[in-house]
């Protein structure tokens, strides 16, 4: 009998009951093909590979995360708080050692959803690995975490969320947003001027393939994690990277997938995009457990499979070369650039306009963080929407030092109903989330 050289605990839910349209790309098929592969393989049969049930999340691991518009229970199904509840499950059999890895095979997604949830966008309406790492923090302590995205669309919705926390490292791979929803993660965007340099992202050319994906994992992301030293490491694992995608421009392999989660190791998975739903995913997912579990993936391929074929050009692979040295000389400076960004100022602004592709409406937000050496900052978000919503979110992160409370406190306090429909307030150190004015 095989043996796993890593136990690892695998979590499925194909969400029968939740689906954009009947045709849509993000629907049940993502999951069931791959349940079918790995009963057909027998990877049940492997002494150290088991499998989970999901739990539900319930409302408040939601609201330790989001501010949803006007509630939970408008912008979240059933589905939602299950798929969310897969991560959890998983990730509490990791912090309680009765698996070393664990992967969430799990829809919806959830990395474009942000911190302010009006309704849906990319597909996502809540995020589910924000949602599993805060709630970890809470129950166990965890301080510092490191979530690597190799979904092929920037995860900007997780970003947004750990723009401002100097606790969590967020690197993104993704196909260049200059040709891809959404649009963003471009080289630049460095996070938040209490947190700047955690968030890096690597925005790659259009028909990266294995050799790209692999070189900015070597050159950048590794020694990065080095220096970080996390305490727990979350792949957002994303597989619409692959060649025979229908939605994005990449060249990665079940082999290329394989032999990134082999270096990477992360502790916890959990699956997102990935649309190609028989010539791909079964075959990832496939490869991606077993390397998970330690377990040789060398003959898992793809009926089409032809190296050759995808091998990216000279032109790629310069670029990508270039990419990644000057990713790699902002993490050296990063503490440069964010006393450069500080400035001094009590407080750092941003104005963004944030469209919803899936609900198709569009939020404006005003977002207002206080500058704090000793804490991530307390944060106030003036955020409305052309559905007739305009609400103030105020967030006091963990760990709040007396100055950001108070100024929380008085944010929240002095919200003037005349101008907000909505006045919400959330505490991580309390665990509390509130509310102020009637919707």
């Amino acid at each position: 009998m095989l043996k796993a050289r890593h136990k690892t605990g695998l979590v499925f839910f194909p969400a029968f009951d939740w689906a954009i349209s009947p045709t849509h790309p993000e629907r049940e098929e993502r999951l069931l093909y791959t349940q079918d592969q790995v009963l057909e393989e027998g990877l049940f049969d492997i002494d150290g590979i088991v499998e989970y049930k999901p739990d539900p999340v319930n409302l408040r691991d939601i609201q330790r995360v989001h501010f949803c518009v006007p509630d939970v229970w408008s912008v979240v199904t059933e589905s939602h708080f299950i798929s969310a509840g897969g991560a959890k499950t998983i990730g509490m059999a990791v912090m309680q050692k009765e698996v070393e890895r664990a992967f969430a095979l799990v829809r919806p997604p959830g990395h474009h959803a942000m911190r302010v949830v009006h309704g849906a966008r990319g597909f996502c309406n809540i995020n589910i690995e924000a949602v599993m790492i805060e709630t970890l923090r809470r129950a166990y302590g965890i301080n510092r975490v490191a979530i690597v995205d190799t979904d092929c669309h920037h995860g900007d919705g997780t970003q947004d969320i750990y723009w401002h926390d100097p606790d969590t490292l967020f690197i993104s791979m993704h196909q260049d947003g200059r040709t891809l929803f959404p649009g963003t993660g471009f080289i630049n965007e460095l996070g938040g001027p209490n947190a700047m340099g955690k968030t890096l992202n690597l925005p790659l050319p259009p028909k990266t393939s294995e050799e790209g994906f692999l070189y900015a994992l070597e050159n950048v992301v590794m020694p990065v994690l080095d220096e970080f030293k996390p305490e727990l490491i979350i792949n957002s694992a994303g597989q619409d990277n692959h060649y025979t995608d229908p939605i994005t421009n990449m060249n990665f392999s079940a082999q290329g997938y394989a032999a990134l989660t082999d270096r990477l190791k992360p502790d916890i998975a959990v699956l997102e995009g990935g649309y190609s739903i028989e010539g791909a995913l079964p075959y990832v997912n496939l490869a991606i457990i077993l390397a998970m579990a330690g377990v040789d993936y060398s003959r898992v391929r793809e009926p089409d499979y032809d190296p050759d074929a995808i091998r990216q050009s000279r032109a790629v692979t310069e670029a990508i070369e270039k990419i990644c040295e000057e990713v790699w000389t902002r993490w050296e400076k990063r503490e440069e650039l964010k006393h450069a960004v500080r400035d001094k100022a009590r407080f750092s602004d941003r104005a963004r306009n944030v469209f919803y592709d899936t609900d198709m409406l569009m939020e404006q937000q005003k977002e207002r963080v206080r500058i704090c050496d000793d804490c991530a900052g307390a944060v106030r978000i003036d955020s409305s929407s052309d559905r007739g919503w305009r609400i103030l979110a105020v967030h006091i992160p963990r760990n709040a030092c007396p100055a950001c409370r108070a100024a929380a406190e008085e944010w929240f306090d002095t919200a003037d109903r005349t101008t907000y429909r909505l006045a919400l307030l959330q505490d991580r150190d309390a665990d509390r989330y509130q509310e102020k004015f009637t919707k």
